[in-house]
């Protein structure tokens, strides 16, 4: 396990430097460089002169990277021009990254409860009413851009009816104590229950609209998996011993379907937290996602080096934690890695 689990933290380290090479090429491909794209119009001769040296651009290419890889790992990541002008690049993150993980986590917690069971009772009831539509909801999830599916939950329930905000984190003036970024937890942790159901309220819409993929994707394979296991040998087996309807159920069908939805969760919540950009932007969810769009709308390149960098080192970390996980569960990964090794 120990052998397994180091293989998977340097395969991480490795990702993570090509990623920064990448990056490191992209700034320098950008028309007139990293000086015209942070000055834009506005740079005299003098200040681009200046700002080349700040930056390094006369050193040769490998010394500008390792300053660069330097920067990024000491969090210097400059100062935002754009989305927040005058706040480090990093600052702003950490002050967004909260937004974003509590609405991933609402999004995969909504698409947890409601497509495992259904994909379970739908492979049960095969052909049955219950299974049709549960395909026709998947197939609505996956192929209605989540963008037209936000504009249109706003437009219906918070528009229309008035039921729920049409965006924001939390009503404005609220007088509500902050502790760790996270609206509804912080109302929790307080007793603050007015400040913490308020965030929940403005966090159902933005949750549902970035629900539809993952509810989609772990309802196919959830479906899938339980179609195959219920065909096993071990099933029928287990069936003709006259076990009951629940330990067939619990020991024998669920426990083993579950291993490839266990992958796929974690594949989909790295998916949200690296990309919520479109239901941030409809909902005016101040999270990274939202950081993102504006960076790239106001070349803000200091955000978007940070953003992207974070977002691609959580995604990363989210599958180590479910690589790592999977190998507990299934203890054949384990052998398989010992085999191998």
């Amino acid at each position: 396990m120990l052998r397994f689990a180091i293989r998977r933290v340097l395969q991480l380290v490795l990702v993570l430097f090509v990623l920064s090479v990448l990056l490191f090429a992209w700034l320098r491909a950008l028309p007139g460089g990293p000086v015209s794209a942070l000055l834009g119009d506005r740079g005299t001769a003098e200040s681009r002169a200046q700002l080349t040296e700040e930056l390094g651009l006369n050193d040769p290419i490998f010394v500008q990277y390792f300053a660069f890889l330097e920067r990024a790992l000491t969090g210097n990541f400059g100062t935002s021009i754009g989305v927040s002008p005058g706040k480090p690049a990093l600052e702003l993150f950490l002050e967004r990254f909260p937004a974003t993980v509590e609405l991933a986590l609402a999004a995969i917690l909504i698409a947890l409860i409601t497509a495992i069971p259904l994909g379970y009772l739908s492979a049960r009831r095969r052909g049955g009413w219950l299974d049709n539509m549960g395909i026709l909801g998947s197939l609505v999830g996956i192929s209605v851009p989540i963008f037209f599916l936000a504009f249109l939950l706003k437009w219906l329930f918070a528009i229309q009816l008035g039921w729920l905000p049409t965006g924001g984190r939390q009503t404005v003036g609220i007088d509500a104590t902050r502790v760790t970024g996270f609206f509804v937890l912080d109302g929790i942790l307080t007793r603050e229950w007015d400040a913490a159901l308020d965030a929940l309220v403005h966090l159902i819409l933005p949750a549902i609209a970035l629900s539809s993929i993952p509810f989609a994707v772990i309802f196919r394979i959830t479906r899938a998996s339980v179609l195959d296991v219920m065909d096993e040998d071990y099933v029928r087996t287990a069936r003709s011993k006259g076990l009951t309807k629940r330990v067939i159920r619990d020991r024998h069908i669920l426990r083993n379907a579950m291993l490839p939805v266990v992958t796929t969760v974690g594949l989909q919540t790295g998916s949200l937290l690296s990309g919520a950009v479109l239901t941030e932007t409809v909902f005016a969810w101040h999270g990274i996602g939202e950081a993102l769009a504006l960076g790239f709308e106001r070349k803000d390149f200091p955000v978007l080096q940070v953003v992207i960098i974070a977002g691609a080192a959580s995604y990363v970390l989210v599958n180590l934690v479910v690589d790592l996980s999977y190998a507990l569960i299934d203890p054949r990964i384990r052998t398989a890695q010992k085999a191998g090794a």
